[in-house]
């Protein structure tokens, strides 16, 4: 612990270090025996980054490229001005005053003509400042523009592949991370690029700083020739020029390097072998090397080789690539030959499966509506519900009927239709004027009457009474209303755990209290279901667990514990049926049929379905009489009884009455007044009694 203590402070106390030591550099008189030791620090390090620069498979993998270019021309330039006072101060002592690499350097350039070496030195600033230089810039400024252009496009296809359950969120997170550490790496880079021109122009500046300040110095403090000065400075000016220019020229090829990389398979060693190894190309550079040797006056001796070689690898067998392919054949017949867990596994919870031609509802070139649209479904479903609703799987399927697509929940189908990508759904939700023809088809959430017509004709249908929707709003509200129907088939264990946990963040005693003390993970999950499944939303759950933790020494059956929690939870009920303030508006049972249904329940306790046939066809008929009058007025309302019956009566109503929630007594509050609209069975509960 102590060393990985020790290493992370050596870390993040080197930056700050070697920044010091660049100002140092500038101000503090170095000897030649530091300057030496410096250049060659500096050669060391560009040599390093053009090699990571080689071996990098993709941009990103050299992401601190951009800042190891600012601290590498920052120390070029702090050598620079070190170098500049001991050649000024000291160049009148000998050509061996700034150190033995200004001194290698330039002798070596210079080689006893400094015209000629002016000029050499003039070609490799050439090179580094207006080729390579400003073609790395370039590149570097079309790659930032075209990545900030692309951003929002690869988070969209991010988004699109995350709603359709190709990847995982995390995977979404690192890919979006990816997405915006790229567009920061080219933005940085165009930034970067900036530093090596003005390094490059910096260097110019500085050699006839030296060139013009040594002969002054030379001639008028130190009593020099003209011809000595000019000996001697010249050569520790290129010396030093050189010094600098070389690593500059290094740094700046590692940078083209990096903005022009494309592809990320292999490094760059791999990718040009790759790519020019291809024998269909060297045989015609074979052939025309080989007509240019025979030209007069042409040095045959030295191209007939070069011919040779590109004859050689346009002919030669590749055996090498040959066995990959082969391995990789018998590889892939091995795969399908072999058959995974995986395979015959459906991990998806929700899925929606559509024919080829609903594919353009999910494509980006129109903007994927589907996607968006299914995007919006699940986030406002999952902060009414309570829960995070898992990712909903989009794919084609080319066994549907090409407009059709089938809606799946935790693998079973719970519903399906067409819809029509180039049309619009004008559904009859009120008075018709004028019909709109067009195919005749019903709203796929509500059974509404409905037509598919032209989008041209939308205004004019609106006009006469239609309800025009677009074919990836009829898809998202038929998934909506289904995920609503079948939220409780969505939540697992493994949502229960990770609600717990967020309560343990706010109310740890509670969470602690509930599980694993008193109930299990599994226990709670199944009481929330049977809470879902009545469409009562988790949302609140401090109150939930609230309320186990103060049922649970009654009882350990999920259903009973759902059932004992319900008045509890009675004031979010009723709220959400008669708002703040407005008396309920309930249907309640006759006396005598409900003593009947109660005593059926207790000859058959714990029986889902503990009602007789006969009896059961008397109170769908007496709940269908009953309910008509306020279900034709579109009032909100529910069917209130005793709780020994509550949830037998709820299973056996919901086909009917999907919509209209089953209240026991003690649900309701105290304070909430309740509106009777009407009594089931008042008229034939003698006769079901008698029955």
């Amino acid at each position: 612990m102590n060393a990985l203590a020790l290493n992370l402070n050596a870390r993040t106390t080197l930056l700050p270090t070697a920044i010091l030591v660049l100002v140092a550099l500038m101000v503090v008189p170095l000897p030649a025996v530091l300057l030496d030791l410096f250049f060659v620090t500096n050669i060391a390090v560009a040599l390093i980054v053009l090699m990571v620069a080689i071996n990098i498979r993709q941009p990103l993998d050299f992401s601190a490229f951009p800042t190891v270019l600012l601290y590498a021309t920052l120390l070029r330039l702090a050598l620079n001005v070190a170098s500049t006072r001991v050649v000024l101060v000291h160049g009148h002592e000998g050509t061996a005053a700034a150190g033995h690499v200004i001194e290698a350097f330039g002798s070596f350039v210079v080689g006893g003509d400094y015209v000629v070496g002016l000029f050499v030195f003039a070609v490799l600033v050439i090179i580094n400042l207006v080729v390579i230089t400003k073609g790395a810039g370039r590149v570097s400024e079309v790659a930032a523009r075209f990545t900030l252009d692309a951003l929002p496009g690869k988070q969209m296809a991010i988004d699109a592949d995350l709603n359709a359950g190709q990847i995982t969120a995390d995977e979404a997170r690192a890919r979006r991370l990816e997405v915006t550490t790229e567009a920061d790496f080219h933005g940085a880079m165009d930034g970067s690029s900036k530093f090596v021109k003005g390094d490059a122009v910096a260097g110019l500046l500085i050699l006839a700083i030296n060139i013009i300040g040594g002969l002054i110095l030379g001639t008028v403090s130190h009593d020099l020739s003209l011809a000595d000065a000019a000996r001697t400075y010249l050569l520790l000016a290129v010396g030093d020029g050189l010094v600098a220019q070389v690593p500059a020229l290094l740094l700046s090829i590692a940078a083209a390097m990096v903005v022009t990389r494309v592809g990320k398979e292999t490094d760059l060693a791999g990718q040009v072998g790759l790519q020019l190894g291809q024998t269909a190309p060297w045989l015609p550079v074979g052939i025309i090397l080989t007509l240019l040797g025979l030209l007069p006056g042409m040095p045959l001796l030295i191209i007939a080789p070069a011919a040779g070689v590109a004859l050689w690898l346009a002919l030669k067998k590749r055996p090498a690539a040959e066995t990959p392919i082969e391995t990789t054949a018998t590889a892939a017949a091995a795969d399908d030959a072999r058959i995974e867990w995986a395979d015959v596994a459906d991990t998806a919870p929700a899925s929606i499966e559509i024919g080829f031609g609903l594919v353009p509802l999910v494509e980006d070139v129109r903007g994927a509506p589907l996607m968006a649209r299914i995007t919006a479904v699940r986030r406002q479903l999952s902060k009414n519900l309570g829960f995070v609703l898992p990712q909903v799987r989009v794919r084609d399927d080319l066994a549907l009927p090409p407009f059709r697509y089938r809606i799946t929940l935790a693998g079973v189908v719970v519903g399906e239709d067409d819809a029509y990508p180039d049309d619009v759904l004008a559904i009859e939700a009120g008075p018709i004027s004028t019909p709109i023809p067009g195919r005749e088809a019903s709203d796929p959430a509500f059974g509404i009457p409905a037509r598919w017509i032209d989008p041209a004709e939308a205004d004019l249908a609106e006009a006469a009474g239609y309800t025009v929707v677009d074919p990836a709003a009829v898809v998202g509200t038929h998934l909506n209303q289904l995920l609503i129907a079948n939220a409780y088939r969505l939540l697992g264990q493994d949502d229960v755990q990770a609600l717990l946990d967020t309560l343990a963040e706010s109310a740890p005693a509670l969470a602690g209290a509930l599980t694993p003390k008193l109930l299990s993970v599994a226990v709670v999950t199944q009481v929330l279901q049977r809470l879902l499944e009545e469409g009562i939303a988790i949302r609140d759950l401090r109150s939930i667990a609230s309320a186990l933790v103060a049922v649970a020494p009654r009882s350990q059956e999920p259903a009973e514990l759902a059932e004992l929690i319900r008045p509890a939870l009675g004031s979010a009920l009723v709220q959400e049926l008669a708002g703040v303030k407005a008396p309920l508006a309930a249907v309640a049972l006759d006396p005598g049929l409900e003593t009947l249904l109660v005593q059926a329940v207790r000859a058959n306790p714990g029986a889902a379905h503990p009602f007789d046939p006969a009896l059961v066809t008397r109170v769908a008929e007496a709940v269908a009489v009953a309910t008509r009058t306020p279900l034709e007025q579109g009032r909100r309302f529910a069917i209130v009884t005793v709780p020994q019956v509550r949830r037998p009566l709820w299973q056996l109503l919901r086909a009917r009455l999907p919509h209209v929630p089953v209240l026991a007594f003690p649900d309701i509050p105290d304070d909430r007044d309740v509106d009777v609209l009407a009594v089931i069975g008042a008229a034939s509960a003698p006769a079901t009694g008698d029955a």
